[in-house]
């Protein structure tokens, strides 16, 4: 079988940049998904005219709240500005005098509890508007009791982490029965939860305040939108912190606005998800994991295992393991040669980067032939 060759798009052989590819996942580090051409064209058709943006955004957050089954929506400039805003917003309420006086938190309540094992690289834009994060529980576990001993006279909302490699804490209705007795917010961040379709209305369901997610993963849109939602008067909060056009001074996230490209490209991936047909996708994506696992099934030393999505897996994906009498390249080799061959390849890794997944969410028609035989000529190349 030819293998297929990647074309690369005139604007980036301009630039003198490869196109790769993405056997990663919906990573912001190679740009998110690939947006579908209604997307674009919806995006192309926003940006030859005008709009009063106060509508568009009221709008696009009706969608959005449709969408998640929750009060209030409004789309963000990607999911960290939505957890930014989120924040803000249970600082502030609707106090426009807070709003203004943001990131100065002085006199506020301005501690976010997350649970020790949910620290991330990311979490720093819960800290942008003048918070503060307060780290509740031990690594090796969480019970309802630490979390309400840690909730304090300045907690301000507690935070709940999805992400892969994560040690969770508490279940989200947990987290949220402790902190509602407590009259405190419950945010949850699920930047990469979606798909499942059903991840969309499930944190709202299970009792969060605010949800966000990204909207240049698993939703299709543009990688600089995002989705946040949930309680209407936490959302009014929100727009005065992201969007207060009539006030002396603009709030935190006004250096995080959302295009009028990117509200509607955001709004028509999301219209696109929910009509989609997500049995229709999986099964997609397990026939690219099975022609990889069919391709390299059988070589001395390795144990070839389709994944099924969980936790810490996007998608089903095909998972290399290296067993001990294994004489070939080592899992960083294995990395390395893909990575400078033509075209770049990039792909996942486990908790101790001793494995190699083929996440197959992201590979483009013939992509998972091209990362079949590539990864076939370097793992017999002993």
């Amino acid at each position: 079988m030819a293998v297929p060759r990647l074309r690369t798009p005139q604007p980036y052989a301009r630039l003198g940049v490869r196109p790769v590819i993405n056997a990663q996942s919906w990573v912001t580090a190679l740009g998110g998904s690939v947006m579908r051409p209604e997307v674009l064209q919806a995006m192309s058709e926003a940006a030859s005219c005008f709009v009063d943006m106060v509508e568009l955004n009221r709008a696009a957050g009706k969608v959005v709240a449709r969408a998640c089954g929750a009060e209030g929506g409004m789309v963000t400039a990607g999911a960290s500005a939505a957890g930014t805003i989120a924040v803000a917003a249970c600082m502030t309420g609707s106090d426009r005098a807070k709003v203004e006086q943001l990131p100065d938190s002085t006199g506020m309540k301005n501690e976010v509890l997350l649970f020790t094992g949910e620290r991330n690289r990311y979490d720093m834009a819960f800290e942008l508007p003048g918070a503060r994060i307060v780290e509740w529980g031990i690594a090796g576990g969480a019970s309802p009791y630490q979390l309400d001993a840690a909730i304090a006279e300045r907690t301000c909302a507690v935070v709940t982490v999805f992400q892969p490699l994560l040690a969770r804490g508490l279940a989200v209705s947990e987290v949220c029965e402790v902190a509602h007795a407590r009259g405190t917010p419950v945010i949850v961040d699920a930047a990469a939860e979606v798909p499942p379709l059903d991840n969309l209305t499930r944190f709202v369901r299970e009792g969060a305040d605010l949800v966000f997610f990204s909207g240049g993963k698993g939703i299709g849109g543009p990688q600089n939108a995002g989705l946040l939602a949930g309680r209407s008067d936490l959302v009014e909060a929100a727009y005065l912190n992201a969007l207060n056009l009539d006030a002396p001074r603009a709030g935190v996230g006004r250096g995080m606005k959302a295009s009028r490209e990117s509200i509607v490209g955001m709004v028509t991936a999301v219209e696109l998800l929910l009509e989609s047909d997500e049995e229709a996708l999986y099964r997609g994506w397990m026939d690219k994991a099975a022609h990889v696992h069919a391709r390299l099934d059988g070589i001395e030393g390795l144990r070839i295992v389709i994944e099924e999505p969980g936790p810490d897996r996007h998608g089903p994906q095909p998972v290399i393991y290296f067993e001990p009498d294994w004489t070939g390249p080592s899992p960083a080799e294995v990395r390395r040669r893909l990575l400078d061959g033509e075209p770049p390849i990039h792909v996942g890794f486990g908790y101790y980067a001793d494995e190699v997944n083929i996440v197959v969410v992201c590979l483009q028609d013939g992509e998972e032939e091209v990362v079949a035989t590539r990864l076939l000529g370097i793992l017999n190349s002993r």
